[in-house]
């Protein structure tokens, strides 16, 4: 089939690599526009359309999707199906329409659960065991549209959202290109989603990676690992930001949390504990204003003798 593939970051480059790979064509890639990025704010074309330059394919990168010339590119372009991964903005109706195919896409959770923009986030700070990834046509209803396929993936205890994003997006190329291939074939019908198990995954902020110490530590574990690497775990120590790499709820002995407090931190040896609504975690690596990233360690010899309290 002729395509055009729509994705914008790192997360959907191994999508359009296995395309480029497959038996169809891809004819271009639809992106987001150059956008700053990193400490310097540099304007900087997206993973995808960085990739599909590589690879001698046409990049279009509309402000909006909507815009009429897009769509009448589209037009010329006469895609037989549109794959998505994680392009980052509504498709209009009149686009929906243009290839025969519709548009499918990869979308990282088993649907209906966790639609949305942070599907893989939510999974982690919900506690899921099992996510996975979902091929799926586009309509306008968010996430809404029959399904294609299926894979499941475990949530392992350590998984920061990096980690299960990249295990989903290598295994959810192989998904992609597989139900384009049944759609070419006649063999894959969508089936429609059912009405019960819907949840929703809207992109979590700067607010709502800041770590409530009150609360109990597995659930502080899981939101500081869901926050990883964006938008960034956090607390402040003083009212300046303290940010938090993963932390560890094994190795503290029961020994040493009596008397922490929710924030509270204690020096034990080469392990720095802050207390919680239930028992006490182990910091790893911190990264305070100014500073460069460091194990807990380290910044706590550089501030002792102040207060140890997060808030």
């Amino acid at each position: 089939m002729r395509l055009v593939f729509a994705g914008t970051p790192q997360t959907a480059v191994p999508s359009l690599d296995a395309l480029l790979a497959s038996r169809h064509t891809v004819a271009a890639v639809l992106t987001r526009p150059d956008a700053p990025a990193g400490r310097g704010r540099r304007v900087t074309a997206s993973a995808v359309a960085e990739r599909a330059r590589q690879a001698g394919i046409e990049v279009l990168a509309p402000q909006r999707p909507s815009d009429p010339a897009f769509g009448a590119r589209l037009s010329e372009i006469a895609p037989d199906c549109c794959p998505v991964t994680a392009y980052g903005a509504l498709i209009p109706d009149s686009a929906l329409r243009v290839p025969r195919h519709g548009w499918v896409n990869l979308h990282f959770s088993v649907l209906p659960a966790w639609r949305g923009a942070a599907p893989v986030q939510h999974a982690i700070l919900h506690g899921d065991e099992i996510t996975g990834a979902t091929t799926f046509r586009l309509v306008a209803e968010l996430d809404a549209g029959p399904v294609f396929g299926v894979l499941t993936e475990p949530v392992r205890a350590s998984d920061t959202a990096g980690d299960l994003l990249r295990r989903l997006a290598v295994a959810g190329a192989e998904l992609l290109v597989a139900t384009l291939d049944g759609i070419e074939s006649g063999e894959l019908e969508p089936r429609p989603q059912p009405h019960d198990g819907v949840s929703y995954a809207p992109k979590l902020d700067r607010a709502d990676a800041r770590v409530n110490w009150k609360l109990p530590a597995q659930a502080i574990d899981r939101l500081i690992r869901a926050c990883t690497p964006a938008p960034g775990a956090w607390t402040t120590l003083n009212g300046a930001t303290l940010k938090l790499g993963p932390i560890s709820l094994a190795g503290v002995a029961a020994a040493d949390g009596p008397g922490l407090l929710p924030g509270e931190v204690r020096v034990v040896g080469q392990a720095v504990l802050a207390g919680t609504g239930t028992t006490p975690v182990r910091l790893g690596d911190v990264q305070a204003e100014g500073k460069r990233t460091m194990p807990a360690a380290d910044w706590a010899r550089g501030v002792r003798g102040a207060d140890l309290v997060l808030d």
